[in-house]
């Protein structure tokens, strides 16, 4: 393992940030579509529609805008993936120059750990607490509040979206695509707080390392 030495997150917070909104302003586009989705299933299963060439009409215009803005989404959640874990990899190797045995997990758990089975449930949550625990204050009580709302909003919109994805795939009747199509948007508004608590854990982080590195040549080199 290479000697850590500190280097600025600021501009891969920046961008994580921008990113996220992308991913909420997809999420909410994503919800608009399905509404229109859920509005047709509904004509269909309370035979209140326009049953014809009308209809038909409605139903293919609203699951070609559904299936374009999951691509939106696909796209936006890749990206933003990506240029969150080499912000979190950024921020970890700060850490371990600000507090070298303050981690519990190898430095490749950064990376690995979202994509480990079981082990996604909880190594990335204890990666970025060690983190957090690390960047702060000499002396100060970190709290944990802000991580654990997001972690928990995170794991619902990415195992439960996961599923009602699948649910809406998996559906045959105007009434399945209904409840299929509501229940997709309520993940993504789910996703949609998830992401405004991850700008803020960013946020807070990157700002935490910058102002511990700035208080002097005592504690830690200035950022490079």
């Amino acid at each position: 393992m290479s000697v850590p030495r500190l280097r600025s997150p600021l501009g891969l917070a920046r961008a994580t940030v921008v990113l996220l909104g992308l991913v909420a302003l997809a999420d909410l586009l994503a919800i608009g579509a399905g509404f229109g989705v859920y509005r047709v299933a509904d004509d269909l299963a309370r035979g209140s529609g326009a049953f014809g060439a009308g209809l038909t009409g409605r139903a293919h215009h609203a699951d070609t805008l559904y299936t374009a803005s999951g691509v939106v989404q696909t796209a936006m959640w890749l990206v933003c993936a990506v240029v969150f874990l080499v912000w979190l990899y950024r921020v970890r190797v700060n850490a371990e120059v600000f507090r070298p045995d303050g981690h519990s997990k190898a430095r490749a758990w950064v990376i690995a750990g979202w994509v480990v089975p079981l082990a996604n449930f909880w190594y990335p949550r204890r990666v970025v607490l060690d983190v957090w625990d690390a960047s702060g204050p000499a002396g100060a009580r970190p709290r944990h509040a802000l991580i654990n709302f997001w972690w928990a909003l995170w794991l619902v919109t990415s195992q439960v979206g996961w599923l009602m994805q699948r649910a809406y795939g998996s559906a045959h009747t105007a009434a399945d695509f209904r409840e299929a199509a509501l229940e997709v948007m309520i993940s993504d508004a789910v996703d949609i707080v998830a992401a405004g608590l991850a700008v803020l854990v960013v946020l807070r982080l990157t700002r935490m390392q910058h102002q511990k590195a700035l208080a002097g040549p005592m504690l830690v080199p200035a950022l490079g």
